[in-house]
């Protein structure tokens, strides 16, 4: 059976959830549910789906997980709505803040060799515009090693690795501070009790609240270097 555009979306949905969990391939049905804003029963109907068609396992109490032909269907459609987003950005000229959406929906209709044909006119990126990992034509997934911003140690360099939000308005307030990914940045002070962050970037000083540092991963000049 074909995956449809939804059964993808659920599918690259799951991968993304427990590529980041690391040591757990499992995804409960409720955090599955919260990132795709669907209700309970949606989740339930769909799982079903995707189970009879050999897509994924559910155990009960533990969630569900990708078979390697799931695996296989969902890094394909983030490899299609990632480097649509980077062809978007760098040979359409379109902002950062501009392209998920568009991405979600051309990523469904283009066809492998005009994804490919997108990858070379990009210049053959690792990271989509707001720094998520580009799986290679083959299924191969980058590790990525970061760190929540509002986490780690302060007087210390940095480079953005992720921007963990598609809003627009934070994206454009964070393009006019110089805060994307790939850029370097000092982490001067961080108040206590979850107060203001102080960044030196490019020479000048901006301070950012706790809850916005939380959305950007940052990680050394070496860990950016996917392999």
């Amino acid at each position: 059976m074909t995956a449809t555009d939804s059964m993808q979306e659920y599918l690259a949905e799951a991968y993304r959830i427990a590529y980041y969990q690391y040591d757990n391939p499992y995804v409960s049905t409720s955090s599955l549910a919260e990132e795709l804003h669907v209700s309970a029963p949606a989740v339930t109907r769909m799982v079903q789906r995707l189970k009879a068609a050999g897509f994924l396992e559910h155990e009960p109490y533990r969630g569900i997980r990708l078979t390697p032909k799931g695996e296989q269907e969902a890094l394909m459609s983030i490899r299609r709505h990632r480097l649509v987003e980077r062809f978007l950005v760098d040979v359409m000229g379109f902002g950062w803040h501009e392209v998920h959406d568009d991405a979600d929906d051309l990523g469904a209709v283009v066809s492998d060799s005009l994804v490919d044909k997108m990858d070379v006119m990009s210049g053959f990126p690792k990271r989509c515009p707001h720094g998520e990992p580009i799986p290679s034509a083959d299924g191969n997934m980058p590790r990525v090693i970061d760190h929540s911003l509002a986490e780690v140690p302060v007087g210390v360099t940095y480079l953005i690795s992720r921007v963990h939000t598609h809003d627009a308005e934070k994206l454009q307030y964070f393009s006019q501070l110089g805060l994307q990914p790939g850029k370097e940045f000092r982490l001067a002070t961080r108040a206590p009790f979850n107060g203001p962050l102080q960044l030196e970037v490019n020479g000048h000083t901006h301070f950012i609240g706790h809850e916005l540092a939380d959305t950007l991963r940052v990680c050394s000049e070496e860990e950016y270097q996917l392999a």
